[in-house]
Protein backbone atom coordinates (compact mmCIF):
# COMPACT_ATOMS: atom_id res chain seq x y z
CA UNK A 1 0.00 0.00 0.00
CA UNK A 2 1.24 3.56 -0.47
CA UNK A 3 1.84 6.09 2.10
CA UNK A 4 -1.30 8.23 3.01
CA UNK A 5 -1.14 11.84 4.23
CA UNK A 6 -3.08 11.86 7.53
CA UNK A 7 -5.31 14.65 6.67
CA UNK A 8 -6.37 12.41 3.67
CA UNK A 9 -7.57 9.61 5.75
CA UNK A 10 -10.77 9.26 7.65
CA UNK A 11 -11.80 6.86 10.34
CA UNK A 12 -14.59 4.80 11.08
CA UNK A 13 -15.11 4.55 14.97
CA UNK A 14 -16.86 1.16 16.30
CA UNK A 15 -14.85 -1.82 15.09
CA UNK A 16 -11.54 0.73 14.17
CA UNK A 17 -11.25 3.09 16.84
CA UNK A 18 -13.12 1.70 19.35
CA UNK A 19 -13.43 -2.13 19.90
CA UNK A 20 -17.10 -2.42 20.50
CA UNK A 21 -17.21 -5.94 19.81
CA UNK A 22 -15.25 -6.63 22.70
CA UNK A 23 -17.41 -4.48 24.72
CA UNK A 24 -20.90 -6.31 23.38
CA UNK A 25 -19.71 -9.53 24.21
CA UNK A 26 -18.74 -8.57 27.66
CA UNK A 27 -22.30 -7.03 28.14
CA UNK A 28 -24.04 -10.00 26.72
CA UNK A 29 -22.38 -12.55 29.70
CA UNK A 30 -22.78 -9.74 32.22
CA UNK A 31 -25.37 -8.49 32.02
CA UNK A 32 -27.77 -11.32 29.73
CA UNK A 33 -25.38 -14.27 30.95
CA UNK A 34 -24.73 -15.01 27.79
CA UNK A 35 -21.34 -15.71 28.20
CA UNK A 36 -20.10 -18.29 25.46
CA UNK A 37 -19.87 -15.83 22.22
CA UNK A 38 -16.53 -15.52 20.82
CA UNK A 39 -15.03 -12.80 18.48
CA UNK A 40 -14.92 -15.32 15.81
CA UNK A 41 -18.60 -15.88 15.95
CA UNK A 42 -19.54 -12.94 14.63
CA UNK A 43 -19.41 -13.91 11.01
CA UNK A 44 -22.50 -11.14 10.26
CA UNK A 45 -22.16 -7.63 10.75
CA UNK A 46 -25.59 -7.81 11.51
CA UNK A 47 -25.00 -10.18 14.53
CA UNK A 48 -28.62 -11.55 14.61
CA UNK A 49 -27.73 -13.28 11.81
CA UNK A 50 -25.22 -15.06 13.41
CA UNK A 51 -25.44 -15.15 16.62
CA UNK A 52 -28.43 -17.06 18.77
CA UNK A 53 -29.33 -14.27 20.16
CA UNK A 54 -32.87 -12.83 21.27
CA UNK A 55 -33.79 -9.21 19.03
CA UNK A 56 -34.23 -7.41 21.88
CA UNK A 57 -30.91 -8.35 23.53
CA UNK A 58 -28.82 -6.84 20.63
CA UNK A 59 -30.74 -3.44 20.30
CA UNK A 60 -30.40 -3.55 24.49
CA UNK A 61 -26.80 -3.82 24.75
CA UNK A 62 -26.02 -1.76 21.38
CA UNK A 63 -28.06 1.20 22.61
CA UNK A 64 -26.15 1.03 25.60
CA UNK A 65 -23.42 1.03 23.90
CA UNK A 66 -24.21 4.09 21.41
CA UNK A 67 -25.88 6.36 23.98
CA UNK A 68 -22.91 5.96 26.94
CA UNK A 69 -19.81 4.94 25.73
CA UNK A 70 -18.03 5.91 28.59
CA UNK A 71 -20.19 4.28 31.07
CA UNK A 72 -20.47 1.09 28.91
CA UNK A 73 -16.64 0.16 29.54
CA UNK A 74 -16.29 0.72 25.30
CA UNK A 75 -12.11 0.21 25.18
CA UNK A 76 -10.21 1.65 22.33
CA UNK A 77 -8.77 -0.89 19.80
CA UNK A 78 -5.38 -1.53 20.54
CA UNK A 79 -2.31 1.16 19.78
CA UNK A 80 -5.60 3.56 18.49
CA UNK A 81 -5.37 5.80 21.52
CA UNK A 82 -1.13 6.28 20.73
CA UNK A 83 -1.33 6.30 16.54
CA UNK A 84 -4.32 9.13 17.22
CA UNK A 85 -2.59 11.04 19.08
CA UNK A 86 0.76 11.04 16.68
CA UNK A 87 -1.42 12.00 13.79
CA UNK A 88 -3.15 14.70 15.20
CA UNK A 89 0.35 15.97 15.65
CA UNK A 90 0.51 16.26 12.30
CA UNK A 91 -2.76 17.28 11.32
CA UNK A 92 -6.54 17.29 12.44
CA UNK A 93 -7.75 13.97 12.11
CA UNK A 94 -11.54 12.90 11.11
CA UNK A 95 -14.09 10.17 12.42
CA UNK A 96 -16.81 9.83 10.77
CA UNK A 97 -19.57 7.22 12.49
CA UNK A 98 -22.72 5.75 11.70
CA UNK A 99 -23.88 6.39 14.96
CA UNK A 100 -26.75 8.89 15.37
CA UNK A 101 -25.54 11.25 18.06
CA UNK A 102 -21.52 12.58 18.04
CA UNK A 103 -21.80 13.12 21.85
CA UNK A 104 -21.17 9.74 23.22
CA UNK A 105 -18.03 9.44 20.55
CA UNK A 106 -16.53 12.79 21.70
CA UNK A 107 -17.05 12.20 25.70
CA UNK A 108 -15.47 8.84 25.44
CA UNK A 109 -12.42 10.54 23.09
CA UNK A 110 -12.17 13.14 25.65
CA UNK A 111 -12.39 10.35 28.97
CA UNK A 112 -9.32 8.72 27.41
CA UNK A 113 -7.52 11.32 25.35
CA UNK A 114 -5.62 14.38 26.49
CA UNK A 115 -7.54 17.61 25.92
CA UNK A 116 -4.67 18.64 23.02
CA UNK A 117 -5.44 15.38 21.07
CA UNK A 118 -9.59 15.12 21.41
CA UNK A 119 -10.15 18.90 20.10
CA UNK A 120 -8.08 17.82 17.14
CA UNK A 121 -10.23 14.90 15.92
CA UNK A 122 -13.69 15.67 14.44
CA UNK A 123 -16.30 13.33 14.60
CA UNK A 124 -19.43 13.32 12.42
CA UNK A 125 -22.16 11.02 13.03
CA UNK A 126 -24.29 9.86 10.33
CA UNK A 127 -27.19 8.12 11.84
CA UNK A 128 -27.03 6.08 8.56
CA UNK A 129 -24.93 2.86 7.66
CA UNK A 130 -25.25 4.02 4.29
CA UNK A 131 -23.92 7.25 2.62
CA UNK A 132 -20.76 7.49 3.76
CA UNK A 133 -19.22 9.07 0.94
CA UNK A 134 -20.91 12.46 1.00
CA UNK A 135 -19.52 12.62 4.71
CA UNK A 136 -16.19 11.67 3.51
CA UNK A 137 -15.99 13.94 0.55
CA UNK A 138 -17.12 16.88 2.36
CA UNK A 139 -14.34 16.62 4.51
CA UNK A 140 -11.65 16.57 1.92
CA UNK A 141 -10.45 12.82 2.24
CA UNK A 142 -9.95 10.55 -0.39
CA UNK A 143 -9.20 7.44 1.93
CA UNK A 144 -10.60 6.23 4.52
CA UNK A 145 -10.61 3.03 6.92
CA UNK A 146 -13.46 0.88 7.95
CA UNK A 147 -14.54 -2.69 9.14
CA UNK A 148 -18.26 -2.76 7.19
CA UNK A 149 -17.56 -4.16 4.09
CA UNK A 150 -20.86 -2.92 2.40
CA UNK A 151 -19.16 0.66 3.05
CA UNK A 152 -15.85 0.20 1.32
CA UNK A 153 -17.99 -1.06 -1.74
CA UNK A 154 -19.52 2.32 -1.81
CA UNK A 155 -16.45 4.02 -1.31
CA UNK A 156 -14.78 2.19 -3.98
CA UNK A 157 -17.75 3.25 -6.39
CA UNK A 158 -17.59 6.54 -5.01
CA UNK A 159 -13.82 7.20 -6.05
CA UNK A 160 -12.64 7.22 -2.56
CA UNK A 161 -9.99 4.66 -1.62
CA UNK A 162 -11.59 2.05 1.07
CA UNK A 163 -9.07 0.43 3.45
CA UNK A 164 -10.78 -2.37 5.55
CA UNK A 165 -9.81 -2.96 9.26
CA UNK A 166 -9.77 -6.66 9.26
CA UNK A 167 -12.41 -8.00 11.66
CA UNK A 168 -14.07 -11.76 11.25
CA UNK A 169 -17.23 -10.13 10.32
CA UNK A 170 -15.76 -9.17 6.94
CA UNK A 171 -13.29 -11.88 6.26
CA UNK A 172 -13.87 -13.40 2.13
CA UNK A 173 -16.21 -10.82 1.52
CA UNK A 174 -13.47 -8.17 -0.28
CA UNK A 175 -10.53 -7.68 -2.03
CA UNK A 176 -9.66 -4.14 -0.60
CA UNK A 177 -6.37 -3.34 1.00
CA UNK A 178 -6.72 -4.64 4.64
CA UNK A 179 -5.11 -3.45 8.20
CA UNK A 180 -5.27 -5.40 10.93
CA UNK A 181 -3.88 -3.13 13.54
CA UNK A 182 -3.37 0.57 14.65
CA UNK A 183 0.83 -0.06 14.08
CA UNK A 184 -0.35 -1.10 10.58
CA UNK A 185 -2.10 1.74 10.42
CA UNK A 186 1.00 4.07 11.67
CA UNK A 187 2.73 2.30 8.51
CA UNK A 188 -0.17 3.90 5.79
CA UNK A 189 0.98 7.22 7.12
CA UNK A 190 4.68 7.41 6.93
Amino acid sequence: MTRIHPARLGFDFDGVVADTAETFIRLCCEEYGYCSIRLEDITEFEVERCLDLDAGIVEAVFSRILCNSVEAGLRPMPGAIEVLAELTQQTPVTVITARPYPQPVRDWLDALMPAQVSRRIAVVAMGAHDDKPRYIRQHGLDSFIDDRAETCFQLEEAGITPIIFSQPWNQGRHSFASVSTWEEIRALCR
